[in-house]
């Protein structure tokens, strides 16, 4: 049984064993980070320079196992009613198992009942259709924006497609 949890920073070891290669990497944090691979002090310090404004909240998806994924809720409006999801990775042995919907709905669920938001949102890269078949899985849809956000990695135009959870 998956249970969620906020991030500790002993967790990261686990977290960046999971960014296996740099294309996996940036699917996962796009240009957040710098330098691949990723340290466990580098997230860390990442995640310790964030938390200081009271609105962004790394969480830890664990299991009689031990860390089984990770992401991060972050509220994107000073009054704390819109929370984007973000940094959505689940252990590359558990993938197409259900750990990400179940973590997921962990993260709905606390970010509904416990934070009260008043609605959910996330992006992910075009490139990475299991995430996004994940996501339609749990009730987020893909809405159209004005403009795609878009990040340059590999020379390349990577769009993200923007996606809201269903009331």
């Amino acid at each position: 049984m998956l249970r969620l949890r906020p991030y500790k920073p002993c967790d990261a070891k686990a977290i960046v064993s999971w960014l296996g290669d740099e294309f996996s990497f940036r699917q996962w944090c796009a240009d957040r980070f710098e330098h691949y691979p990723l340290t466990e002090e580098a997230l860390n310090a990442h995640y310790d320079a964030q938390r200081l404004n009271d609105a962004f909240y790394p969480m830890t998806a664990y299991d009689e196992n031990g860390v089984q994924g990770h992401m991060i809720l972050r509220f994107t409006d000073e009054q704390k009613a819109h929370l984007r999801f973000g940094f959505v990775i689940v252990n590359p042995l558990l993938r197409g198992k259900g750990y990400g919907k179940e973590m997921l709905n962990l993260a709905i669920h606390y970010g509904k009942h416990l934070l009260k938001a008043d609605s959910i949102s996330l992006g992910v890269f075009e490139n990475n259709p299991a995430a996004f078949h994940c996501y339609q899985a749990v009730g987020f849809r893909e809405i159209a924006l004005p403009e795609k956000e878009s990040y340059h990695v590999f020379g390349k135009e990577w769009l993200c497609r923007e996606m809201v959870l269903e009331q």
